[in-house]
């Protein structure tokens, strides 16, 4: 079963494309520190930074350097965190992304495959509060093929500042609601971090969007502007074919809502309390429409059961 949680979200960098370069550049003629470019401005925790160019062979390991160290938490794998961060091939000059100029911090889960290897092996331990910079070799980066404007075979250099993390818990928790509409699927309502069972009628399905709680928590309600940690598990209605499962991954997704493009999706999560379980029906024109995806014919309604285990 191919993961099909790209389709839901617009692509971000790391994830499968790289934005485009910034008009940035540094000194080429600085002096590195430690083995890694120096920053020449800006190089105070949550300040945008000017990083020089790097000096003569990379280093062949992945490399964390800590500029300033925090006083949170370690992270560790599984924890959803938000950073900022800027990032530059080591012999470029000029930064290929930052999300200081778009004024809009990146979320993820760390471990959960969302971002290249050498961000998930490279922050790992490190404190929130903290800024690090990473040089990171090919094959924990883009490898041979590259991305857009970063070359094959190049090393990473970035500078990440740890905004800060959440640990996520395994499962939702809340009062369990009736589930008396015959015509809507059952939702399992066990607490163990397993995936909950989803049972579909034979029915034909509701024409319009549902969004129903099957656990209700009384965590803070959830908006458009923020990013959710989610597990969930996606079926087509009729076979009731399981298409998407985080449980099976064993891994949490984390969806910034205003980024999300499936329309019943966001819709059908906007307003309901973060640490609850909720039961979306989405019908064909608030999912893919008359578009086949992957394993999910065109036409098709979706049936979502989504623990919303965090907001950032």
């Amino acid at each position: 079963m191919r993961r099909i949680a790209g389709l839901l979200v617009a692509p971000l960098l790391l994830l499968s494309a790289v934005a485009c370069g910034s008009d940035d550049k540094a000194s080429d003629s600085a002096s590195s520190k430690n083995g890694v470019p120096a920053i020449t401005a800006g190089a105070k925790f949550g300040e945008k930074p000017t990083l020089s160019k790097g000096k003569g062979e990379p280093p062949k390991e992945l490399k964390t350097e800590v500029i300033s160290e925090g006083d949170g938490a370690k992270l560790k794998n599984g924890d959803a965190i938000q950073v900022n961060y800027l990032g530059q091939s080591w012999d470029s000059d000029k930064p290929f992304d930052n999300s200081f100029d778009r004024k809009q911090p990146f979320d993820l889960t760390l471990g959960a495959g969302m971002v290249i290897q050498g961000w998930d092996k490279g922050l790992v331990g490190q404190k929130a509060g903290s800024r690090v910079q990473l040089v990171i070799p090919p094959e924990l980066g883009y490898g041979e093929q590259g991305q857009g404007d970063i070359k094959p075979n190049a090393t990473l250099v970035f500078v990440v500042d740890i905004l800060k993390a959440t640990q996520i818990p395994s499962s939702a928790k809340g009062t369990e609601v009736a589930q008396d509409n015959i015509d809507l699927p059952k939702v399992g309502t066990n607490d163990d971090g397993k995936a909950p069972k989803v049972t579909i009628p034979k029915s034909d399905p509701p024409k319009k969007l549902a969004s129903n709680y099957i656990l209700e928590s009384d965590g803070e309600v959830i908006k458009e502007s923020d990013s959710v940690v989610v597990n969930y598990v996606g079926l087509v209605w009729k076979g009731a074919k399981e298409f998407d499962s985080t449980y099976t991954q064993g891994k949490t997704q984390t969806f910034p809502l205003a980024q999300v493009t499936l329309k019943g999706l966001k819709d059908g999560l906007i307003g309901k309390k973060v640490g609850s379980r909720v039961l979306l029906v989405i019908p064909p024109d608030q999912a893919f429409g008359d578009q086949q995806q992957q394993a999910i014919p065109k036409n098709s309604t979706l049936v979502f059961a989504v623990d919303v285990l965090a907001k950032m």
